[in-house]
């Protein structure tokens, strides 16, 4: 029967594999298919995961360039799957010839947790007379274990345990009602699960025991709100409309708006990943980016009292992006006309899963594009833009993620990102103070000092794939006031620094020359500055990892180590902690520190390479943060330099322009538009509104 079913799947999908786009992530038909193929052989495991094997990338640029004419790349599963005792295997699976072409126990590592596999701790912790007699211990009676919760999270590593059995650590919480928010009562234990038997195996326990918080509790949601005395009622709508539409196009996954060309892939673990981005730059298109994906996270907590030096998440590699994204909801996580795609997964039984509305696609305003006016006669022109917002969020236990890609009309690809959601909590006692380590939020809640440090991969493709990666710092020029060289001491000049090689293709950041770093292709001049065309990274939320050399999170994170590392392209490097990361030691460090150790004259210039840029934030919580954290945001641009021949957004149609013969024959100049419907807002009166006088929009 089951190779009945799988060869009418197989005839069904020889018809879908042709009208698949080889970036296209695994559709739900794929999953299915690549889980009966993997059970003729192996019936006796369970599946982590399934996903796209993306095409080599030489292979996948010769289609690109003559689709016509040569042979699609086969669609290949990426399978990871778990056997009793722990024991994981990786497995490719070619969907195209129907057959698994790898299979191999890889020993030693253990992959990321599933939603799955977190749902079960709490049931089983709730059960256990271990985890029963500590919660007595602190005042919670048997029969109120109900009302105790927990955020399971991988366990790091830990030297007692080592790598072999697939461990967890159970962040336990007391929630008196079902509508409270359990952070405001953490418990100050700690059980270890053994996801291959499901039974706690261990409690840490700390030596200075900290009580239940006696203090009411402080809530988010709405009703909490409306009890404590309601909310705003000064707030008048805000619409955003396009009644003619969007101004976007998709197909199939193949994104095109305002000259940008870009296929939106998306995976269990990075979420969405940017493939072939190219710009139309007056008819000639022009590649910019072959890939882009936010790679890896870490959130190291600065405390250093045991167990809380396992707090260190690798969000992406511990339990997957992509598994943890949010259905997006019209009109609350995004606004306006939105285009949404959804993204399949597979369970632990096979079965396939799907997330409705897991990526949001619209446009938005983006304020003044660029403006002018001549302060001789009044003429002006002024042009607003507008942006395009490729986004997902995803929900880390206690942490919310808001991904935005965005692309703009002058060539700029942008990556913001917004954090939000609820503090990590953990118990303070009557007296106890919080600091150094941490901040008192609320009355025995004890929120630690942590970074949120991000990891973009990006595979640079300018005018080409043969790119040499460069520091550039504002430098003041040689020589003192008076010299012949710097009469006036005021010279200074962009220093540019090549990367040369693998091991010593690493830059940090330098706040006192405003470093950013040039991706360009030496091969090709831009005709007007006669440099080389160029993307520049421009990034300033780059703080550096705090814990020091040879911690565990130091040793575990080494693509946290530096700004910026470039390595040679590699079909095979995309995760900088390495394939699987949940219980690694970190000895030796996985992901980029063992591509350069392989590699260490590996040279990168004019050649295939990848960039690797590590930034975000140092968190100091504050009583504002608290019981739910108002989004904080940061951000990477990515600007053309020397790449255009001129502002590619002229042709944007201008809001309001002006030319001064135009100003001089008698049409009104700028100062005198009256913008009435401002002063309507303010109850002035009903003038007629300047978008009809001059063509504001």
């Amino acid at each position: 029967m089951v190779l009945e079913r799988l060869q009418q799947m197989a005839s069904h999908l020889t018809g879908q594999v042709a009208e698949h786009h080889p970036f296209d992530p695994l559709s739900t038909d794929e999953i299915a298919a690549a889980v009966e193929i993997v059970r003729r052989e192996h019936n006796d495991v369970h599946f982590n995961a399934v996903s796209l094997e993306e095409p080599k990338k030489a292979e996948m640029m010769r289609w690109v360039a003559d689709s016509e004419y040569t042979p699609k790349p086969h669609r290949i599963a990426d399978v990871v799957c778990i056997g009793r005792g722990s024991r994981v295997f990786d497995g490719l699976v070619d969907l195209t010839e129907g057959r698994i072409v790898q299979w191999e126990l890889t020993e030693g590592v253990q992959p990321l947790i599933t939603m799955e596999d977190l749902q079960i701790v709490e049931t089983v912790a709730r059960k256990d007379p271990k985890v029963i007699e500590q919660c007595g211990i602190l005042g919670i009676p048997p029969e109120e274990m109900h009302k105790v919760y927990c955020d399971p999270w991988t366990i790091g590593y830990d030297e007692r345990f080592g790598s072999k059995v697939r461990l967890q650590q159970a962040l336990m919480y007391y929630r008196p009602h079902p509508d409270d928010s359990q952070y405001t009562y953490p418990l100050d234990f700690c059980p270890i699960y053994n996801a291959d038997t499901q039974q706690i195996v261990h409690i840490d326990v700390p030596k200075t025991r900290r009580p239940l918080n006696t203090a009411p509790p402080i809530n988010y949601h709405a009703e909490a709100i409306k009890k404590e005395g309601g909310v705003r009622d000064d707030l008048k709508p805000l619409n955003i409309t396009q009644p003619e539409g969007v101004s976007f196009k998709l197909d199939g996954r193949t994104l095109k708006w305002q000259n940008w060309s870009v296929h939106i892939g998306f995976n269990y673990r990075e979420g969405i990943v940017l493939s072939n981005v190219t710009f139309n730059d007056k008819g000639n298109i022009r590649p910019v980016f072959w890939r882009m994906s936010l790679a890896e996270m870490v959130v190291p907590y600065g405390n250093p009292e045991h167990p809380h030096q396992r707090k260190h998440a690798f969000d992406l590699g511990e339990y997957g992006g992509g598994y943890m994204t949010n259905s997006l909801a019209l009109g609350c996580d995004c606004k306006g006309a939105i285009h949404y795609l959804d993204a399949a997964f597979v369970n632990k039984a096979g079965e396939p899963q799907t997330i409705k509305n897991a990526i949001c696609l619209h446009e938005e305003d983006a304020g003044i594009l660029f403006k002018h006016t001549d302060f001789r006669d009044d003429s002006c022109t002024v042009t607003r833009g507008r942006k395009m917002i490729i986004s997902h969020v995803f929900t880390a236990a206690n942490y919310e993620y808001c991904v935005y890609w965005i692309l703009h009309q002058d060539g700029v690809i942008q990556l913001d990102i917004k954090l939000t959601g609820i503090l990590n909590t953990y118990a303070l006692a009557p007296g106890e103070d919080a600091a150094p380590w941490g901040t008192e939020v609320y009355p025995g809640v004890n929120a630690h000092n942590h970074q949120h440090l991000f990891c973009l991969r990006l595979d640079p493709n300018i005018d080409g794939p043969q790119n040499t990666v460069f520091e550039v710092d504002a430098t003041r020029g040689d020589g003192e006031p008076g010299s012949e060289q710097n009469p006036y001491g005021n010279a200074f000049y962009a220093k540019k620094t090549a990367l040369k090689t693998m091991s010593t293709g690493m830059s940090d950041y330098d706040a006192s020359t405003s470093r950013t770093w040039d991706f360009s292709n030496p091969n090709k001049l831009n005709p007007h500055s006669h440099k080389p065309v160029s993307y520049k990274l421009v990034s300033r939320d780059i703080p550096p990892l705090l814990p020091k050399k040879h911690s565990l999170v130091y040793n575990r994170a080494g693509f946290a180590r530096h700004a910026l590392h470039v390595t040679r392209q590699s079909d095979t490097q995309l995760h900088p902690a390495g394939r699987h990361v949940p219980q690694t030691s970190g000895t030796p460090s996985q992901g980029i520190p063992a591509w350069i150790a392989a590699d260490p004259e590996g040279g990168i210039e004019n050649t295939d390479v990848v960039v690797w840029h590590t930034f975000g934030v140092v968190h100091f919580p504050s009583p504002e943060d608290y019981p739910i954290m108002p989004a904080e945001g940061m951000g990477v641009l990515l600007r053309p330099r020397n790449f255009f021949d001129r502002n590619p957004a002229l042709d944007v149609p201008a809001s309001y322009s002006s030319t001064p013969s135009q100003v001089q024959a008698g049409k009104e100049g700028v100062r005198v538009v009256v913008d009435g419907l401002s002063r309507l807002a303010f109850g002035g009166g009903g003038e007629k509104p300047a978008s009809d006088d001059c063509g504001c929009k």
